[in-house]
C-alpha cells in the first residue's frame, strides 16, 4: 500500500490510501520502479499492445492523457515546471525562450509549461497539414508512431538564439531529445537547451550519453523534472508481457442500452485564434484565449445537465490544451469537484479492470481525422467506461475535437467514438473547434504590380512600393558594414539606364536572342520530358522571372500547355520564402513545382535552395538557362554567355525590385516584399526582351528538341561543382577570405557593377562582345578589368576583401576586416576606384 503524497502541481491526486496503479504489472512482470517519493503519485504501469519496441507503459496520473484527472492538477503540473524553468533561466534569458512540446502525448503539458514560463509555444505534430511545409522533423525511436513534423507558421519561431525548452511527459533514454536537438541545432544553433519532463527515468549511461552529446555540440543542457528515478526491467520483459497479455480474458461487453442523447454546442471561438500549438502560439494568442474562456465555458455549462456530479471533458489526440483550459474554466464555473479531463490517444494499451492497474477500461474506435501518416487507423480512450466500479461512471462527457476530425467516421458505425460514448454515459456534448490554418496572402499581378501581363506570372510577394528602402550604393553598403544589417533589408537606388547603355542592351539582345531561345527550349523540353505536363513553374525573383515567363511561353508555343507560373523570393542566409512555399503547397502538388532561375554562378543559391527545401516534398533541382558553375542538372547550356536580362535591373524584370526581407515590414504571415517602379516605365524593356526571344522559338524548335534528347542521354549532367572549385582557387590567389565575395559569370559580374561596390573584374583573355556592357560599366565605376588566362568563366567580379561597404558573407551580413590602401594582397597594383 502506498500513501499518495500531496502534489505541488495542484490538489493531491487522492486523499485516501489506495493501491498503487502500477502494482499489478510490477508484481507479475518483475518491473521495479525506484527513485523519488513522488513517482508513485505521478505514474502507474500498464502493458503496451502491438509495440515491439517497449513492453511497458508509464501511465501518468497528472498528464490528462490516459487517466481522467482534475484539470487544475493537469494544468498546474505544467505551470509548476514552467516556473522552475523561468527561475533557472533568469528574467533576461526567459524572455527570449521558446517552448517545443512533443506530439501527441505532451502537447498539453508543453503548452502549460509555456504558460508558466510566459513563452511562445510550438508542438510537433503527426498530422500533415495541406498548405503548410514542414520546417523539419525528427524521430521518436521507441514510439509506436515515430515521425514528428514541425509546422510553424512563422519559421522564425525556432530561429532565435534564446534558450529552447523541450517538453515531454517522460525522459526514458533521452534519444528523442537528442534527435531533436541535433536536427534543430544544425539549422539554428543556440547555446542553451532545457529539457523538461514530469518524470526523468534515465540510467546513468543515458545521462552520460546526453551530457556528452551536449558537450560535443558545445551547448549547455539542463534537465528539469517533477520527479526522477529509474525503471528496472527483467531481461525477458517482452516475453513476460506477451504471456500476461495472453492471460487476460477479453473484456465483458456490456449489455446494449438506449444511447444517451447527443448535444452539439457551437462554441464562439474567436476567428484566427489557434486551437493549439501545432503552428505556434504566441503571448497575444494566450491573452485572447484567457479573455474568452469564461464565455466558452458558459456555453458548455448550459449543455451539461445541472444534476451531473461527474463530468468528463475529453480532448482529442494532439488537441489537448484547448480542452484542458475549457475543462479548468468549466470546473470553476460548476464548482465543487465535478469535472475531470483526459484525451483520446493513438497508443494501444492492454486494459485490466483491477485497482492496481493504471488502465482499467478501454474503448477502441476507428480514426476519424483521415490520417495519412501511419498504417494503423485505430484509436483509443481509456478509463472512461466505468467497468466494474460503477462509482467511476461519468454522468456527462464533453467531447472536444477540431473540425478536421468532425467526420462521418466520428458519428457513424458500430465502433464510432460518439456511438460508444453514448453507451457509457447519460449525455454526450460535442464541441467542435476550428482547426487553425495559417493565413495565406494573395499573389500580386500586373499591371498593378509589375509591367508583365497578369497571366504571365503571379508574384508571391508583398507590395512595398510606398516604402522608402533605397539609398546610394556606398551609403547603403556602409550601413550594412557598420550596423551588421542583412543585404536584403534595403535596396540600391534604381536608375533609368543611359541611352548609351540601353543601346548596349539592345545590341546584346539582337546578338544572343537565338542562343537564349535555344536554351529556353532545351530547358522546357527537358522539364516536360522529365516532369510531365502538370508541372508548375516557380521562378526565383527577380532574375528568374523573365526566364520563367519564357519557359511558360515555350510550353504554350510548342505544346499548347497553360502552365501556372509564380515568382518567389529566396534570400542568401535566410532561405526561400516559407509563406510562398505554403501557398504553393496549398494550391499544387509539391512534386510538380519546378524552381527556375536565369543562371548559376558558383552555386550559392543552388545550395541555399537545396537546404531550404530539405524535407519539404519540393524538388530542389533548379532549372536554369546557363550553368557555367556546373552545379545543376537541368540547364540549357553550360557556357558562360551574356543573358541580356542581366544587363539591367528592374527595367528588364517587369519594373520590380530585388526582394526585401526586413523585420517590421515582413511579418510571419507575409510574403517577402518588393517594389514596383512604375515611374521607370519610360525605360522599360521587359516586354521587348520577352518578345524578341520568343520570336526566335520557331527557328530553334527542332534544335531545342534535339538538344533535350541529347541531354537526356548524357551522363555528364550530374553536377560536379567545378565552378565552386574555380572560385576557391581565385579566392586563394587574390587573398580573399570569403568565397561569397567572388562573383563568377557574366550575370553575377554585371550585378556587382550595378549594385555593389566592386574591386576589380577578371575577364577571360580574348573575350569579345559578350563583355562590352561589362567594360562600359567598369569604366563608369572606375574599376579595372584585368584579362587573365585559364579562367573557366567569361568573367568574374570581385568585391573588395578588406575594405568594402558591400562585402557580405555566407549569412548575407557584412564581412569586416582591415582596409586595403593601395596594394592588393597578391602585390599587383590596384588601379581604379577604391570605394
Amino acid at each position: 500500500m502506498i500513501r499518495q503524497a500531496p502534489s505541488k502541481a495542484g490538489p493531491a491526486v487522492t486523499t485516501a490510501e489506495q493501491t498503487w496503479t502500477g502494482r499489478w504489472v510490477a508484481d507479475r512482470a518483475g518491473i521495479v520502479l525506484s527513485g523519488s517519493e513522488r513517482l508513485p503519485e505521478l505514474v502507474g504501469l500498464a502493458l503496451r499492445s502491438g509495440n515491439p519496441r517497449r513492453a511497458h507503459l508509464l501511465v501518468s496520473s497528472v498528464l490528462g492523457k490516459h487517466v481522467p484527472q482534475r484539470p487544475a492538477v493537469v494544468h498546474g503540473a505544467g505551470l509548476e515546471l514552467g516556473r522552475r524553468v523561468a527561475d533557472l533561466l533568469g528574467a533576461e534569458a526567459a524572455a527570449r525562450a521558446v517552448v517545443l512540446g512533443y506530439a501527441e502525448t505532451a502537447t498539453g503539458l508543453g503548452h502549460s509549461v509555456a504558460d508558466g514560463l510566459d513563452a511562445p509555444y510550438l508542438h510537433s505534430t503527426r498530422r500533415p497539414v495541406p498548405g503548410v511545409v514542414p520546417l523539419g522533423g525528427f524521430e521518436e525511436e521507441h514510439s509506436h508512431a515515430t515521425a514528428h513534423l514541425l509546422l510553424p507558421s512563422d519559421p522564425g519561431l525556432l530561429a532565435g538564439d534564446g534558450p529552447l525548452v523541450l517538453v515531454d511527459d517522460e525522459i526514458s533514454t533521452g534519444r528523442t531529445v537528442l534527435n531533436t536537438i541535433r536536427e534543430l541545432h544544425a539549422r539554428h544553433p543556440r547555446g542553451h537547451y532545457v529539457v523538461v519532463a514530469l518524470v526523468d527515468l534515465r540510467s546513468a549511461d543515458d545521462r552520460a550519453r546526453l551530457a556528452g552529446a551536449a558537450a560535443g555540440l558545445g551547448v549547455r543542457l539542463d534537465v528539469v523534472a517533477t520527479a526522477s528515478g529509474g525503471v528496472d526491467l527483467p531481461g525477458d520483459i517482452v516475453e513476460r508481457a506477451e504471456k500476461l497479455i495472453a492471460s487476460v480474458p477479453p473484456a465483458v461487453v456490456p449489455a446494449a442500452v438506449a444511447p444517451a442523447p447527443l448535444v452539439r454546442v457551437r462554441l464562439d471561438w474567436p476567428a484566427g485564434l489557434p486551437d493549439g500549438g501545432r503552428h505556434g502560439f504566441t503571448a497575444r494568442d494566450r491573452e485572447r484565449l484567457d479573455a474568452v474562456l469564461p464565455s466558452l465555458a458558459g456555453q458548455l455549462a448550459q449543455a451539461v445537465p445541472a444534476t451531473a456530479e461527474r463530468v468528463l471533458v475529453l480532448g482529442f489526440e494532439e488537441l489537448m490544451y484547448a480542452p484542458l483550459r475549457l475543462a479548468e474554466t468549466l470546473a470553476q464555473r460548476l464548482g465543487g469537484d465535478r469535472v475531470r479531463y483526459s484525451t483520446t490517444t493513438r497508443s494501444p494499451v492492454l486494459a485490466v479492470d483491477d485497482p492496481g492497474y493504471a488502465i482499467r477500461t478501454r474503448l477502441a474506435f476507428p480514426a476519424h481525422d483521415d490520417p495519412r501518416d501511419e498504417a494503423s487507423r485505430e484509436r483509443y480512450v481509456y478509463n472512461v467506461a466505468p467497468g466494474t466500479d460503477r462509482a467511476r461512471r461519468f454522468d456527462a462527457v464533453v467531447l472536444v475535437v477540431d473540425d478536421v476530425a468532425d467526420t462521418p467516421a466520428l458519428h457513424q458505425g458500430e465502433r464510432a467514438l460518439l456511438r460508444q460514448l453514448r453507451q457509457v454515459t447519460d449525455r454526450v456534448v460535442l464541441a467542435v473547434l476550428p482547426s487553425h490554418r495559417p493565413a495565406l496572402p494573395t499573389p500580386l499581378y500586373g499591371p498593378e504590380f509589375s509591367s508583365y501581363r497578369p497571366e504571365e506570372v503571379a508574384w508571391l510577394l508583398k507590395d512595398l512600393s510606398g516604402v522608402p528602402l533605397e539609398a546610394p550604393t556606398e551609403e547603403r553598403e556602409e550601413a550594412v558594414q557598420n550596423g551588421g544589417a542583412h543585404y536584403a533589408e534595403s535596396l540600391p537606388v534604381e536608375y533609368r539606364p543611359s541611352p548609351e547603355y540601353q543601346e548596349l542592351f539592345h545590341q546584346a539582345l539582337r546578338g544572343s536572342a537565338d542562343r537564349i531561345a535555344l536554351a529556353v527550349g532545351t530547358v522546357a523540353e527537358t522539364l516536360l520530358r522529365e516532369r510531365g505536363p502538370g508541372l508548375v513553374l516557380a521562378s526565383l525573383a527577380r532574375a528568374g522571372t523573365p526566364v520563367g515567363i519564357l519557359i511558360r511561353r515555350w510550353l504554350a508555343f510548342a505544346h499548347g500547355l497553360d502552365v501556372p507560373h509564380y515568382a518567389v523570393s529566396i534570400v542568401r542566409g535566410r532561405g526561400i520564402d516559407p509563406v510562398a512555399l505554403r501557398y504553393l503547397a496549398a494550391h499544387h502538388r509539391a512534386a510538380d513545382v519546378v524552381f527556375v532561375d536565369g543562371w548559376t554562378g558558383k552555386g550559392a543559391i543552388t545550395r541555399e535552395l537545396a537546404d531550404a527545401l530539405a524535407g519539404t516534398g519540393f524538388d530542389p533541382d533548379l532549372a536554369v538557362l546557363a550553368d557555367p558553375g556546373r552545379c545543376v542538372r537541368t540547364y540549357g547550356t553550360r557556357d558562360d554567355f551574356l543573358i541580356p536580362s542581366a544587363c539591367l535591373n528592374s527595367t528588364v524584370s517587369g519594373l520590380v525590385s530585388r526582394t526585401v526581407l526586413r523585420a517590421g515590414l515582413i511579418g510571419p504571415e507575409d510574403f517577402h516584399g518588393a517594389k514596383h517602379y512604375a515611374e521607370l516605365a519610360g525605360g522599360d524593356v521587359s516586354a521587348a526582351f520577352l518578345d524578341t526571344v520568343a520570336g526566335c522559338f520557331a527557328s530553334v524548335s527542332a534544335a531545342a528538341v534535339g538538344e533535350a534528347e541529347r541531354l537526356a542521354a548524357d551522363p555528364d549532367r550530374t553536377p560536379d561543382w567545378a565552378g565552386w572549385a574555380a572560385v576557391e582557387r581565385i579566392s586563394a590567389e587574390y587573398g580573399i577570405d570569403d568565397v561569397n565575395l567572388v562573383k563568377p559569370g557574366v550575370g553575377e559580374t554585371t550585378r556587382v557593377l550595378l549594385r555593389r561596390v566592386p574591386w576589380r573584374v577578371l575577364a577571360r583573355r580574348g573575350a569579345g562582345a559578350d563583355l562590352d556592357h561589362v567594360r562600359l560599366l567598369a569604366a563608369q565605376r572606375g574599376v579595372v578589368v584585368e584579362e587573365v588566362d585559364g579562367l573557366p568563366y567569361t568573367c568574374v567580379g570581385l568585391i573588395h576583401p578588406r575594405y568594402s561597404r558591400g562585402a557580405t558573407g555566407a549569412s548575407g551580413r557584412a564581412v569586416t576586416g582591415r582596409a586595403v590602401t593601395g596594394q592588393a594582397v597578391t602585390g599587383r597594383a590596384v588601379t581604379g576606384k577604391e570605394s
